[in-house]
């Protein structure tokens, strides 16, 4: 569980964040909404760490991020899984090293045991054996994504951080990651928590949904909240699309 306590944060003067309280809990894929320039990559970056919190507290199973010292947050660390927008595999390394990499940083487990390690994620997110030697290049966008869920995973996270994953994916396959992040987040009890404006993956994996507002928490719910919801911000953001507006009208309609 990640609790989020009235975090506050500001640039040269300027206020980005302000007052945002929430619980992300764990066996669920929490979302973070917003439109560009809301301040939802600020307030994912103050929650790993990359940016210090000017008040307010980020608790990672009560433990205070922003009060840890290095060595702790150090140890922290091992327990985070990334998922990096576009993937950010290496190029020059293949599948398997790529998903070998977290295991030779930051774990003593023999190069036998990191090996069968890798094989196994490779294999929970439907990486073929024959893939295992070729290069990200020579594989599909949405392949490279199932690997770096699996370079994610293999640390065994207890928290697990999602980029905008189905960035530059097309509507099909980007339903196949989601579902696999749902599939994990559950299969394994970790707290996620994803960065996201993609609509069908709102709908599709949004068990508990903050909205960040001009740099407010302006709405909080779940994917069957949303069609029930007066929040004008939620409204604004959710059925900006004439689609959307009908499918909420027919919906409210009974």
């Amino acid at each position: 569980m990640i609790e989020v306590k009235g975090v506050s944060k500001s640039f040269d003067g300027k206020s980005v964040l302000e007052d945002i309280s929430t619980v992300f809990l764990p066996g669920k894929v929490n979302q973070i909404i917003g439109q560009s320039g809301s301040g939802k990559t600020v307030l994912m970056k103050c929650i790993i760490g990359l940016f210090d919190v000017d008040s307010g507290a980020v608790m990672y199973d009560g433990r205070n991020l922003p009060d840890m010292p290095q060595s702790e947050k150090k140890m922290l660390r091992r327990e985070v899984g990334m998922l990096f927008q576009g993937a950010a595999l290496f190029d020059s390394l293949t599948i398997m090293d790529n998903v070998l990499f977290p295991l030779e940083m930051f774990s003593a487990i023999s190069r036998e045991e990191m090996r069968k390690r890798a094989r196994f994620c490779l294999s929970r997110v439907n990486i073929p054996q024959t893939a295992y030697d070729k290069y990200p290049g020579e594989i599909s966008g949405g392949m490279q994504k199932r690997v770096a869920i699996a370079r994610a995973i293999t640390l065994n996270p207890k928290y697990l951080f999602c980029d905008e994953p189905n960035s530059g994916l097309d509507p099909v396959t980007s339903l196949v990651i989601d579902r696999l992040i749902e599939e994990i987040t559950e299969e394994y009890n970790i707290t996620t928590i994803v960065n996201t404006h993609d609509m069908n993956s709102i709908m599709e994996i949004g068990a508990h949904i903050i909205l960040i507002d001009k740099g407010h928490k302006a709405w909080e719910g779940s994917k069957d909240d949303i069609f029930t919801s007066e929040c004008k911000a939620l409204d604004d953001f959710v059925f900006a699309s004439d689609l959307y507006k009908k499918i909420k009208t027919r919906v409210n309609a009974g």
